[in-house]
């Protein structure tokens, strides 16, 4: 008998710290455990007896590179339990502030994190120096984030400016078209971006879970939608998500993991998810650098999340500049209506970059939180990326590689997820 353990310690390039191991006896793989290893940080319970106006800004604090993602989130929960509808011009103003993280995080991790596990690097820094141009792109493309947020949102991370019912502050025409015109010069780089990720090699593996993301007709849906997953086109209401998603805790990790409640099926939430639930909702841009790419549904290959992202990357830059170009001259306000609290509950979702967002909350009469539920894109991917490392293992395992090859390629598709491991210990 033979036998094989496989353990990577604190596995590099992703948010946060986790773990894999992978047992693995005569050529059978017996075991794979994703182990989460951070402390939980409790920030439902943080916000438990805050009033809701607070509440945004310590939720936020959950993920730097998410917090426009969470704050925009919670808002929408608090005005679903408070009755409040806002303006279109606010509604534009959140989605501008969810791409602008999207710019930030997708170039980041694909550029930073993802990049050297396919030109042979074990960090970014070799890579900076072969290709200085590529690598320059890429910050070029998370800087544009950076400004984007900072712009609509007051900062680059945890915004200020979004509050209940609407925004605090507008930057003016001028700064709209000058971000605009940012956005149309840079989407060439984004286009190639998707060629180059497109072009490296990866395992040819079918993952057997499931994909969920927000729907919208017409729409390619960040701050609105249905949640629908791919396999089946199963749509259901925001406020019945316990019906369809069983978040649970497993022994070997302090995240919790998810499950489709009504099937069991693991499922991933993920540019790629938003690829197989909304491609007819891509611009046509964005959907010919897919096109060529070799990318449309059904992509079953996670590791295809990579190329998913850089596809978004492009969308993003066609999409913002024409909302900046229309905010810069459409009439209208986004300054905030009026909040008159009630004891309600609340429910949103949202997409995140690395996935569906879910924030449920509770409030009294006086408008603080009795009770708060989170769930991170993170926690929605674990129990996915646990049964596709166990694929990709079998795969390798069959084809007898070595220990450094099969290492490299589980450590490949774990990143390829983006995971947030503090995320999911929130």
């Amino acid at each position: 008998m033979t036998r094989t353990t496989l353990t990577m310690h604190h596995i590099a390039r992703v948010e946060g710290h986790g773990n894999v191991h992978v047992d693995i006896e005569d050529g059978i793989v017996r075991d794979v455990r994703m182990n989460i290893v951070e402390p939980a940080r409790l920030f439902e319970s943080m916000v438990v007896g805050r009033p809701y106006d607070k509440v945004s800004y310590i939720a936020s604090r959950i993920c730097g590179i998410c917090s426009s993602s969470h704050v925009v989130t919670d808002l929408m929960a608090i005005e679903d339990a408070f009755g409040i509808e806002v303006s279109e011009r606010t509604r534009m103003l959140r989605e501008l502030l969810v791409y602008g993280s999207y710019l930030q995080n997708h170039a980041a991790h694909l550029f930073v994190f993802a990049a050297p596990d396919f030109t042979g690097d074990e960090s970014v820094f070799p890579l900076a120096e072969k290709d200085p141009e590529f690598f320059e792109g890429g910050l070029a493309l998370k800087a544009l984030g950076n400004e984007l947020c900072a712009k609509v949102g007051g900062r680059s991370i945890h915004p200020i400016t979004a509050v209940p019912g609407g925004f605090t502050y507008e930057m003016d025409s001028a700064e709209y078209i000058a971000l605009a015109d940012k956005l149309a010069a840079i989407r060439p780089f984004a286009e190639h971006a998707v060629d180059v990720f497109a072009g490296f090699p990866i395992p040819e593996i079918e993952s057997a879970g499931d994909f969920m993301a927000l729907h919208e007709d017409g729409r390619y849906a960040v701050v609105t939608g249905v949640p629908r997953f791919a396999r089946d086109a199963t749509a259901f209401a925001v406020r019945d998500y316990r019906a369809y998603i069983d978040e649970y805790p497993v022994g070997h990790s302090a995240a919790y993991f998810s499950r489709r409640a009504d099937t069991g099926a693991t499922f991933a939430a993920s540019a790629l998810a938003r690829i197989n639930t909304s491609w007819d909702e891509l611009t046509r841009e964005a959907r010919l650098a897919a096109a060529k790419a070799g990318l449309r549904p059904p992509a079953l290959n996670p590791y295809r999340n990579n190329v998913a992202q850089a596809v978004e990357l492009v969308d993003v830059c066609v999409r913002c500049e024409a909302m900046l170009r229309n905010l810069a001259e459409m009439q209208g306000s986004s300054a905030p209506v009026r909040v008159v609290p009630r004891a309600a509950r609340g429910v949103a979702m949202t997409e995140a970059p690395r996935g569906t967002l879910v924030h449920d909350i509770e409030f009294d009469e006086t408008g603080h939180v009795t009770r708060a539920n989170i769930i991170t894109p993170t926690v929605h991917n674990l129990s996915d990326t646990e049964c596709n490392i166990r694929r990709v293992a079998e795969q390798l395992a069959a084809a007898g590689v070595d220990e450094h090859t099969m290492r490299l390629e589980i450590e490949k598709l774990v990143r390829a997820y983006d995971p947030c491991l503090s995320c999911s210990v929130h």
